[in-house]
């Protein structure tokens, strides 16, 4: 074999572990790859070692790494603050307007129980209360004092973290958060078939809440 031919098999080794990496989600054992390339270990070890070295280099936002005895293909960790916000980005699931108007109604009333939410909404709100307990943004924060003692819901740590508040202090005036969740809930609306809504998120908590005289 020439020099030409041996540099030829070595890139294709090197592209061939580099695409092994790449697919695979947990760190990959060096016997395995050894298995799998029907290799020497050295051989193996050297073409890793100079993959580590290329990645390195060049600056690239991709690294491989040594994880549990294996190896495995990385995003740079001088970019963890933009993979991590685009996670978070993602993982934000979208309410419909009904979930919406609910949480906000809530967040000010708080707490509150599941038929003062309906006399606000004016509609059926078991489905809606139940999705947000299930998404971790509402909780039972105890029972009512009165007959039957209905539970009291409040909102959590979840709810502030999707907002994007510190606290609940930090809530906006009852107009702002109404133009916000207007702005969700018309990025939803094709998720809100099942929930009759006379008027726009906003408008409704707003109209709804501030009808009721109470202070927020």
């Amino acid at each position: 074999m020439n020099n030409n031919e041996a540099k030829m098999d070595n890139l294709k080794a090197k592209a061939i572990i580099e695409s092994l990496l790449f697919v695979n989600e947990r760190p990959i054992e060096l016997s395995e790859l050894i298995q799998i390339m029907e290799a020497d270990k050295k051989d193996i070890e050297l073409i890793l070692e100079e993959l580590i070295s290329e990645y390195a280099k060049r600056n690239s936002g991709i690294c491989i790494v040594k994880i549990a005895g294996g190896y495995q293909m990385c995003s740079c960790p001088d970019n963890e603050t933009w993979v991590k916000k685009m996670y978070q980005e993602r993982s934000k699931q979208k309410l419909s307007t009904a979930a919406l108007e609910t949480l906000a109604i809530v967040a000010y009333k708080q707490p509150i129980t599941r038929v003062e939410i309906e006399a606000i909404r004016g509609v059926n709100v078991d489905g809606v209360v139940r999705k947000l307990d299930e998404l971790g943004l509402v909780k039972i924060g105890g029972r009512k004092d009165v007959v039957g003692k209905p539970f009291l819901y409040i909102t959590t740590r979840k709810f502030l973290e999707y907002f994007g508040i510190n606290s609940l202090k930090d809530l906006p005036k009852l107009e702002d958060f109404a133009a916000l969740v207007s702005k969700e809930g018309l990025d939803n609306q094709s998720q809100d078939s099942d929930e009759a809504v006379s008027e726009t998120a906003g408008e409704g908590i707003e109209k709804s809440v501030e009808n009721k005289g109470e202070q927020l």
